[in-house]
C-alpha cells in the first residue's frame, strides 16, 4: 500500500455501515463529514491525487455538491487550480445546465455553472458507486464543450453495478462492503 494513503486506509477500516433501504451505506468523514474529517486524512487524499494526476494543465476542478466540495477545496489550495461546485439548486444563469442525478439511494437535480467550452477540467468526488452522478456530470461537461482531463474519486465501490459507465477513473482505493464491514480491495 502507498504509505501516503495510510491515514486514509486506517480511518476506512473503522467506518460504520448503515442500511439505507437495502443499500449498505458506509459512513466516513471523507464521504459524509461524519464523523469528523481528520486533517491527516484530507492531506492523504490531496497527496494521493497529486501523485496520480498532473494538475499543471488543468483549468478548473469541478465538484458535485456536497461531498466533493472539501476535496476540491483542499486540492485547489494545494494546486492553485480554482474550482466550481455543481450545486443542488438553480441560480438561473443563462448558460446554467440542469443535470438529473440518480444514486443508489435517491435522485435529484444538480446545476452546473461557470464552465466554458475548452476548459480542461478534473471532476472530483468522494465515491464512485453506481456511477450515475459522475456520468451525468461528465455528460454535462461534454455538452458545454469542456475537456475532461480526469475523474478523481477518493473511493470506488467495486461491489456495486455500474451499468453504462465506462469512463476512466482515478481512485485512491477500491472498497467493498463484506459482512457488514468496509474492506479495502488490494
Amino acid at each position: 500500500m502507498d504509505p501516503t494513503l495510510e491515514p486514509l486506509a486506517r480511518s476506512l477500516r473503522a467506518a460504520p455501515i448503515v442500511d439505507r433501504d437495502g443499500y449498505d451505506y458506509f459512513v466516513h468523514g471523507v464521504t459524509d463529514g461524519v464523523p469528523v474529517v481528520e486533517p491527516d486524512v484530507l492531506e492523504a487524499v490531496v497527496a494521493g491525487f497529486r501523485e496520480r494526476i498532473d494538475f499543471e494543465s488543468v483549468d478548473v476542478l469541478v465538484a458535485p455538491e456536497a461531498m466533493g466540495i472539501h476535496h476540491a477545496t483542499a486540492l485547489s489550495m494545494a494546486t492553485a487550480v480554482p474550482f466550481v461546485v455543481v450545486r443542488k439548486r438553480t441560480y438561473g444563469f443563462p448558460d446554467e445546465i440542469a443535470i438529473h442525478q440518480e444514486t443508489g439511494y435517491g435522485e435529484s437535480e444538480l446545476f452546473l455553472n461557470g464552465i466554458e467550452a475548452g476548459d480542461r477540467v478534473v471532476l472530483v468526488d468522494d465515491v464512485l458507486s453506481t456511477g450515475h452522478t459522475i456520468e451525468a456530470v461528465c455528460a454535462a461537461l461534454e455538452d458545454v464543450g469542456a475537456e475532461l482531463v480526469d475523474v478523481a474519486v477518493v473511493l470506488r465501490r467495486v461491489d456495486r453495478a455500474r451499468e453504462e459507465f465506462d469512463r476512466s477513473v482515478t481512485a485512491l482505493f477500491d472498497v467493498q462492503v463484506v459482512d457488514g464491514a468496509l474492506e479495502i480491495v488490494e
